[in-house]
């Protein structure tokens, strides 16, 4: 029994401090140390917010001290309740994101046809062929200027409609 109980200690540990690179870490404390000096600013108890947005209060501290990520939902409702940015927020929340900030460069095509051809930018927004139909159709109106322009509109669409 005993021998058990060291070994789930060992995967505990694994699992808080082991593989989590530097730059997860930086950005996890960026994001909390932001939600955390609004809420702060505000007046705000740990509590107050969560009841605000409809979460637990832990999960406040758990984003506070970058022990958790967010969901896009979670996001916008914390956005909301702190009187911040939504889309500064997002890519702070998101990093990988954070990619798609670059300006297109000459001569690769409309930002269109770069996010269609990105899989690997699809994949990490698990984006559908009806989302990429729909996408196609928000390219189209002409002021997409770079992928990261649908991956907002697409990460708007989805709150919209509770996904």
């Amino acid at each position: 029994m005993g021998k058990l109980k060291g070994s789930r200690r060992t995967a505990a540990a694994r699992r808080n401090g082991k593989g989590k690179s530097v730059s997860a870490s930086a950005r996890d404390s960026r994001f909390g140390d932001l939600i955390r000096s609004k809420r702060r600013e505000m007046n705000l108890t740990q509590v107050e917010v969560a009841d605000r947005i409809g979460i637990s209060t832990p999960y406040i501290g758990h984003l506070e001290s970058g022990k958790r990520h967010p969901s896009d939902k979670i996001v916008t409702k914390l956005a909301e309740a702190l009187g911040l940015g939504n889309r500064e927020l997002f890519f702070l929340a998101n990093p990988h994101a954070e990619a798609l900030i670059s300006e297109p460069v000459a001569g690769t095509g409309s930002s269109w046809e770069q996010f269609q051809k990105d899989e690997k930018l699809r994949r990490i927004h698990n984006i559908s062929n009806v989302e990429m139909e729909l996408l196609s159709h928000v390219a189209l109106m002409g002021d997409v200027q770079a992928p990261r322009d649908l991956i907002y509109i697409l990460a708007t669409i989805r709150h919209a409609v509770g996904r």
